[in-house]
């Protein structure tokens, strides 16, 4: 017998894991990484401005800080405007459907 292992037992039968597997996240993660690196980028471009010091001033920290919030915050309403346009053609595609008897 091994450290752990028994030769007589018999390996369980992979359990089928829930949800999407990791390949099928990978292009997510992608975008979520190159969005990150691109943000990351020109808050730093627009915000550290002095390289004399090892740490970052106040008035870096503060406006990374901002930075980031303004670009959450334009983010996610576009993404608020993006749902609202998406339920719009919805329901006009369900109101056309209608009209040609499609739906009953």
């Amino acid at each position: 017998m091994l450290w752990g292992r028994s030769s007589d037992k018999k390996q369980a039968a992979p359990v089928a894991s829930e949800g999407p597997s990791f390949e099928d996240q990978l292009p997510t993660l992608r975008e979520f990484l190159r969005e990150y690196n691109r943000i990351a980028e020109v808050c730093f471009n627009d915000c550290v401005n002095d390289f004399t010091g090892r740490t970052t001033t106040t008035s870096e920290i503060s406006c990374v800080n901002n930075c980031l919030e303004k670009f959450l915050k334009v983010t996610q309403r576009i993404s608020q405007r993006f749902q609202e346009q998406q339920m719009l053609m919805n329901e006009n595609q369900v109101v056309a459907g209608k009209a040609k008897g499609l739906f009953q």
